[in-house]
Parts: C-alpha cells; sequence; structure tokens
C-alpha cells in the first residue's frame, strides 16, 4: 500500500499517535517507528523497512567503519511497536527529541512509510512545496 495525504493529529497526554484508519491494516503485522533523515519520525510497516535497510546495506563492508555507524544509527534509532487496540502508537522520548515533535504534528504520507513532523516544522517545509517540486523533478533522469 502507498501512503498517501496530509493528516493533522494531535499527541494524547501519553505521547500516542492516532494512526489514520485507513493506513491501520497496513500496519496490522507490526509497525517500526525510526529517526527520519530529516526532522520527522517515520512509521514503517516491519517488512518494509527490513527491505529499506536490506538494500541500503547490501554491498557495503559490514567491518567498515562507515558501515558500522550506519548501522548503528539505523538500528539505534529504530523501535518496534504494535498498535494498541484503538489504532494508536506510542512515540518514545528519543523520537519525540529527534523530531522535535510536539502536542500538534502532522502525518505525511510519503509512499512507502508515514512520517510525523510537528506541524508548525512542516507547514514551514511545505510553504515552498510549488517551487521546490519543479526543482526536484526538473533534474530527474528520464530513461530515453
Amino acid at each position: 500500500m502507498a501512503f498517501r495525504g496530509t493528516f493533522d493529529h494531535t499527541l494524547d497526554a501519553k505521547n500516542r499517535l492516532t494512526i489514520p484508519a485507513k493506513f491501520r491494516a497496513a500496519l496490522a503485522d507490526g509497525v517500526v517507528l525510526a529517526r527520519g533523515t530529516e526532522r520527522c519520525v517515520e512509521v514503517w510497516p516491519v517488512t518494509d523497512y527490513e527491505r529499506l535497510l536490506g538494500g541500503a546495506l547490501d554491498g557495503l563492508n559490514p567491518l567498515s567503519p562507515e558501515a558500522r555507524e550506519l548501522r548503528r544509527r539505523l538500528f539505534g534509532g529504530a523501535f518496534d511497536t504494535e498498535l494498541d487496540s484503538a489504532g494508536r502508537v506510542m512515540l518514545a522520548p528519543k523520537l519525540l527529541e529527534h523530531g522535535g515533535l510536539r502536542r500538534e504534528v502532522a502525518v505525511i504520507g510519503a509512499g512507502q512509510a508515514l512520517e510525523v513532523w510537528d506541524r508548525e516544522a512542516w507547514t514551514a517545509v511545505d510553504e515552498d512545496s510549488p517551487t521546490r517540486i519543479h526543482e526536484l523533478t526538473r533534474d530527474l533522469a528520464h530513461p530515453s
């Protein structure tokens, strides 16, 4: 399933995020919450996250300092969890800190995963979307 759309949500007092209902079935077999490469938290189906990491780490010399550091950063910043009966996941304090998440968040569909952003931060990032989408797509290589 492709995760699409933008949803405004509020974390509850226990820092639980309610996953949009239309995505819960895709996450029913387990969830990985991970530090995003930007100031956000990623929400992945377990099998997709494992596939992503496998692809990212394949071919790297497992003994190189860079590969060891990458593994620490990727695995150390990820947490396995499950949806509770109300379709929520609890965000660990380290993830809240990494994402700069406060109570008001935006849940962004990013294809293979969801991204959870502080709502104000997302609004600032998204403001230049029309300009950035043009810049990002202009230089994409297209097969002949």
